[in-house]
C-alpha cells in the first residue's frame, strides 16, 4: 500500500514554522510586489511522484496537472499565479478527441461571516442540578457544542430552546446582548508567490500559500484532483487564533467568461429544471439558488461544471429541515459570472410558518474554529463534457442520488425524529392520514422510522402548556397518550416500512425522573409498553390493567431500568455531552444503571459541535465520548456501549434535505418485524449487529477472527467519493489509541475487502471504521476482546 503523505503532516509544517509549506509561506509573504513576477512558476515538486494516469509539470508560467478521469474522460487543469492570485487558467476535457476548454483564466471565490460563539442555557441546566458551577472554564470548554446559539443574530434573544423561565440560579445564555463589532466579514485575499506538488495515493494536492480572509483567519489554498473521477476540490484551509469564532463560508469560481450559450442549471425544490441565462444586470451580490441535492451547474462551451458541497459535514445541527438555499451565482459583468456553495446566515424564520411555537425562535449555530486549528472550507467540482443536467446526474452519484443504497440481508433505520406525529395526524382528519414525514424517508431509502415523540403529546395532553402536560402525565394520562401513538404507529407500518414508536426522556418533563437518570435518554421500544411517571410509595411497579393488560408505573431510574429489563428496551442518550446532557453520560459513568446492558449508548449525528478542522464526522463530541465509554466499562461484564444513528429534526415536509442531515444504521435483519413487534430490532441493536454510516460508505460484512492476542479485523467496504482512511480504534480500559490505515489509492465508487492483522495484547475492546476525502464515513460497533 502506497505511503500516504498524512494530512496533520502537513499542516504541522505551516503552523510548526518549517516544513515545505512552511518555506512556500515565508517566500509567499517575503514577496514585496509578487505581480512583477514574470518566467517560469515557481512550484516545489520534491513531494510529486509521477503515477500512471495521474501527471504534473511547470509548463513556462503554469502548472499543467492531467489525469484520467471516469469512463475514457481525460481532464487537465492549468494553474498560474496573476498578481498573487492562484489563477485556473484552463480547465480541460478530452474524449477519446480533441481537447475541450471549458473555462480560462478564472479565480477562485471564498468569502467567510463569524461571530462570536456562546454556551447556551439549555446547556447550563444539567450542570446547575449536578452542582457544578458555571465557572469560565466550563463555558470555555462546553460552548464549543453550543445547539442553541445564533452568532450573527444581533443584539440577540434567548434561544434556550426551553420555553419556560430560567430555573433557579441560572440566567440566560451568557454575554448577551451580541454586539455589531462581533461579526467580522470577508474576503479572501491571495498573495501567493509560488506552489507546491503533493502526491498523496491516487490524488495530488496542489498548494498556494498566502491567502488571508479579513482579520479572522490565515492559510492557504489547495485543489485536490483523484485520479478515476472527474472531481475538482477547491478548498481554503486555515486557521484563527482568536478565541471564539463560530462562522461560515460561501466557495465558488469567479472570472467565469459568459459565452452565447452560457448560463447556470438546477433542480428547484420542486424537483423542475431552472435555469439563470446571465441576461440579467449585473448583480452586486450572489442569487441565492434553492437547488435539489445541493447542486448547481455552469453550462460553458463544450461542456458544464456542476458545484456542490461535501453532502454533510458541510452542515451544522439544528431541528430545520428547510432548503435555505445551497447554492448561488453571479452575473459579475456583462463578461463573466460567478458561481458555487453557500452557507445561509440564518434559519430564516419566516420560513417556519405554521410548525411550531419555534416559528420565532432563532437557531443557527454555525461551525466552530478552535484556536489553532486547521480549518478547511471545501467546494467540490464535476467536471462533464455533457450539458448540465448530466453534470448534475454524475455528481449526484456520489450520494446515490441522496439514497440509502439497499443492502441484502440488512434493514435502514432512522431515529430521533420529533415529528409530533400523533397531533399533526388528528390535525390532518385522523390517524388514518398520511404525513409527508413518512413519504420523505420511504422516498430516501429507510424502511425503519423512528419518532421520539412518545406520550409527551397527545389527545391527553392537547393544548396544554409544558408544566401542564407535565402535570397531566403525572395524573395517568401519558399511558393515554401512548396508546394513541401505538396505533398510529401501527396504520403507518407495512411490508416495507416500519414506524418504530420510541420517546425521549427529555428534562422538564416526568417529575424530575430525566434529571436523576442523567441528561436526556431516548426509550427504544420493542413492542407496546404503557407507563406512567410518578410512582408512589407502596405502589406496585406493575399491575395489571383492564384496557392496557400491563401497567408501569415509574418513580425512580431504577424502576425505568427494571421495565426496560423486563420488556426488552433500550435507553440510549441521543446528544451526549450537549444540550440537556451537557457533562452527560460522565456523570453517571459509575451508576448501575449506566453499566446496564439496557443502557445501550449514544446517539450519533454530525452537526451539533461541527468543527471545519474535524476528518471524522461529529469527531470531537461523538467519537470521543463513544471510546471513552468503552474504557468505563472495560473491565466489566457487561456488554461494550455502542452508537446508533440519530435526526433532530421536527415536522418534515416534502422539500426537506433529508439526505444531506441523517445518518441511519444498517441492521443485519433479512426482513422487517410485524406492526407492533421490534424485537428484532432490538435485538439486533442489543448485539451490535449493525453499522452506522452518512450513507456513501457501506460495510456489507465485518468480522473479528481468530482467538487469544492474534486476530484478524476483516471488513467488505464499498464506497462514492474517494476514500481518505480506514482505522482500528482499540481501548485498554484507560487510554484511546487507533491505527489509521491510508486509503488515498482507492478511487471513487470502488470496494475492497480490508484484510488486517490485529495484534490484541493489552486490549480490552476494538472498533473499525472507514472514511472518505469529504469527511463521510461508516463505523460497526465495538467488540469486547476480555
Amino acid at each position: 500500500m502506497p505511503k500516504r503523505v498524512q494530512r496533520r503532516d502537513l499542516l504541522k509544517g505551516i503552523s510548526g514554522g518549517f516544513g515545505l509549506l512552511a518555506a512556500l509561506e515565508s517566500r509567499a509573504w517575503a514577496a514585496e510586489k509578487p505581480d512583477e513576477r514574470a518566467g517560469a512558476l515557481e512550484c516545489d515538486l520534491s513531494r510529486y511522484k509521477k503515477i500512471d494516469g495521474l501527471e504534473a509539470l511547470v509548463a513556462g508560467d503554469a502548472l499543467v496537472v492531467t489525469w484520467d478521469g471516469g469512463k475514457d474522460d481525460k481532464l487537465r487543469l492549468r494553474l498560474a499565479i496573476e498578481n498573487g492570485t492562484p489563477t485556473i487558467r484552463e480547465i480541460a476535457i478530452r474524449q477519446g478527441g480533441d481537447w475541450k476548454a471549458l473555462l480560462s483564466n478564472a479565480t477562485p471565490d471564498f468569502r467567510f461571516v463569524s461571530g462570536y460563539r456562546r454556551m447556551d442555557r439549555e446547556q447550563m441546566e444539567p450542570l446547575h442540578d449536578l452542582g457544578i458551577p458555571i465557572s469560565a472554564e466550563i463555558i470555555q470548554k462546553d460552548k464549543w457544542n453550543a445547539f442553541w446559539d445564533a452568532p450573527l443574530m444581533i443584539p440577540g434573544t434567548e434561544p434556550s430552546g426551553v420555553d419556560t423561565p430560567p430555573a433557579d440560579g441560572i440566567g440566560g445564555q451568557p454575554g448577551l446582548p451580541r454586539r455589531p463589532e462581533e461579526v467580522h466579514r470577508g474576503t479572501a485575499v491571495y498573495q501567493a508567490g509560488s506552489c507546491a506538488v503533493v502526491t498523496n495515493g491516487s490524488r495530488l494536492e496542489i498548494i498556494f500559500p498566502g491567502v488571508q480572509m479579513g482579520d479572522v483567519f490565515t492559510g492557504h489554498l489547495q485543489y485536490t484532483v483523484y485520479r478515476g473521477t472527474n472531481l475538482i476540490r477547491q478548498e481554503v484551509i486555515a486557521r484563527t487564533e482568536m478565541p471564539s469564532v463560530a462562522y461560515k463560508y460561501d466557495a465558488g469560481i469567479k472570472n467565469i467568461a459568459i459565452g452565447p450559450a452560457s448560463r447556470v442549471v438546477w433542480r428547484n425544490i420542486d424537483n423542475q429544471w431552472v435555469d439563470n441565462q446571465l441576461g440579467g444586470p449585473v448583480e452586486a451580490a450572489p442569487t441565492v439558488i434553492y437547488s435539489a441535492n445541493r447542486l448547481a451547474a455552469a453550462e460553458l462551451p463544450g461542456g458544464a461544471i456542476a458545484a456542490f458541497p461535501p453532502p454533510h459535514n458541510f452542515f451544522w445541527q439544528s431541528e430545520l429541515d428547510i432548503n435555505l438555499g445551497n447554492s448561488w451565482c453571479r452575473k459579475d459583468s456583462d463578461a463573466s459570472f460567478a458561481f458555487g456553495v453557500r452557507q445561509a446566515e440564518s434559519q430564516a424564520s419566516q420560513a417556519m410558518a405554521g410548525r411550531g411555537p419555534q416559528d420565532t425562535r432563532e437557531n443557527w449555530a454555525l461551525r466552530n474554529a478552535r484556536p489553532g486549528t486547521w480549518q478547511r472550507m471545501p467546494v467540490y467540482f464535476y467536471v462533464s463534457a455533457k450539458d448540465g443536467q448530466a453534470a448534475i446526474d454524475a455528481a449526484l452519484s456520489f450520494t446515490r442520488g441522496d439514497k440509502y443504497k439497499p443492502l441484502p440481508g440488512h434493514q435502514v433505520k432512522a431515529s430521533h425524529f420529533h415529528s409530533n406525529m400523533v397531533m399533526r395526524l388528528l390535525e390532518l382528519g385522523g390517524l388514518g392520514a398520511t404525513l409527508p414525514d413518512f413519504e420523505v424517508a420511504k422516498a430516501a431509502g429507510v424502511n425503519i422510522w423512528g419518532p421520539v415523540d412518545g406520550g409527551q403529546k397527545g389527545p391527553a395532553t392537547s393544548g396544554k402548556k409544558r408544566e401542564e402536560v407535565a402535570a397531566a402525565m403525572l395524573a395517568g394520562s401519558h399511558a393515554e397518550n401512548l396508546a394513541v401513538y401505538y396505533e398510529a404507529a401501527r396504520l403507518h407500518s407495512d411490508r416495507n416500512f416500519v414506524v418504530m414508536p420510541n420517546e425521549e426522556i427529555a428534562f422538564g418533563l416526568y417529575g424530575g425522573l430525566d434529571v436523576a437518570l442523567g441528561g436526556h435518554n431516548d426509550l427504544m421500544m420493542s413492542h407496546p409498553v404503557y407507563w406512567n411517571p410518578g410512582r408512589k410509595p407502596g405502589e406496585k411497579l406493575v399491575e395489571d390493567h383492564p384496557k392496557y393488560g400491563k401497567l408501569y408505573r415509574i418513580g425512580t431510574p431504577d424502576d425505568l431500568m427494571e421495565m426496560a429489563r423486563l420488556e426488552n428496551l433500550l435507553l440510549y442518550m441521543p446528544h451526549p455531552r450537549a444540550k440537556g446532557s451537557t457533562a452527560f453520560p460522565d456523570a453517571i459513568k459509575d451508576q448501575p444503571r449506566f453499566q446496564d446492558a439496557h443502557w445501550h449508548g449514544i446517539g450519533f449525528r454530525w452537526g451539533l459541535g461541527l468543527d471545519g478542522s474535524e476528518e471524522r464526522l461529529s469527531d470531537y463530541r461523538c467519537q470521543q465520548v463513544f471510546d471513552d465509554m468503552n474504557n468505563w466499562i472495560a473491565d466489566l461484564p457487561t456488554p461494550p456501549k455502542m452508537i446508533q444513528a440519530i435526526s433532530e429534526f421536527q415536522a418534515l415536509g416534502f422539500t426537506s434535505d433529508f439526505y444531506a442531515n441523517n445518518p441511519v444504521d444498517y441492521l443485519r435483519l433479512d426482513r422487517l418485524p410485524e406492526p407492533g413487534d421490534w424485537d428484532s430490532i432490538i435485538d439486533a441493536m442489543k448485539k451490535g449487529d449493525y453499522f452506522t454510516t452518512s450513507g456513501e460508505v457501506l460495510i456489507p460484512h465485518y468480522a473479528l477472527e481468530g482467538e487469544g492476542d492474534k486476530r484478524t479485523i476483516i471488513a467488505d467496504v464499498e464506497w462514492t467519493f474517494p476514500l481518505e482512511f480506514a482505522e482500528i480504534v482499540w481501548g485498554d480500559g484507560n487510554k484511546t489509541a487507533r491505527q489509521v490505515i491510508p486509503a488515498t489509492e482507492f478511487a471513487a465508487f470502488g470496494s475492497h475487502r480490508f484484510d488486517i492483522p490485529f495484534d490484541a495484547t493489552g486490549k480490552k475492546w476494538v472498533r473499525f471504521a472507514v472514511w472518505d476525502c469529504a469527511g463521510n464515513g461508516a463505523m460497526v460497533q465495538p467488540v469486547k476482546l476480555n
